[in-house]
């Protein structure tokens, strides 16, 4: 499972999978990061090869990616647009299905509420993942609190169908 915090300077992402275990163990976690002096076409094509690049070496099975959030700025919603656009196209380009999920969707199903601070999210992925310390920078703990977000909500309706239909294949 890939998972994305976008933006157009810092993109955070996370590799999380779960084994035989059921717990979930980090892969991979970092941040792409792009010149503010450059472009935005440059910016782009940056974001864009490193997901690529991200996919061809995972090969997840799975991306889920942050929503966009409207914020007073409209530029910055505009141009964070840009950013999730090549993203989504390079999970397409690469046959990996995407979800989406709000910002306060993530931190509501990582810390237990929605207007959780990043160090509560950074935090809180450690120990679910079991790590020493939060992921470096935020924006990776975002990217694997997204991650994480999916491999949740995908558990719990796989329950969810199991119980009603009393475990026959749908």
């Amino acid at each position: 499972m890939l998972g994305i915090d976008p933006g157009t300077a810092v993109l955070g992402y996370g590799v999380v999978e779960t084994g035989q275990s059921r717990q979930p163990r980090l892969l991979e976690c970092g941040a792409l990061t792009t010149a503010a002096r450059d472009p935005l076409p440059t910016r782009l094509l940056v974001i864009h090869d490193g997901t690529g690049a991200l996919l061809a070496r995972h090969r997840p099975d799975a991306m889920a990616v942050e929503s966009s959030f409207y914020g007073k700025n409209v530029r910055t919603t505009v141009v964070l647009s840009h950013a999730r656009g090549v993203i989504l196209l390079a999970a397409e380009q690469a046959g990996v299905p995407v979800t989406e999920y709000s910002p306060a969707l993530v931190k509501k199903t990582i810390v237990g509420r929605g207007g959780a601070l990043k160090p509560q999210v950074g935090y809180m992925v450690a120990q679910l993942l079991r790590l020493k310390s939060a992921p470096e920078p935020a924006d990776a703990a975002d990217g694997v609190a997204v991650a994480l977000t999916h491999l949740i909500i995908a558990t719990r309706q796989a329950a969810f169908f199991r119980h009603v239909t009393g475990g026959r294949a749908r």
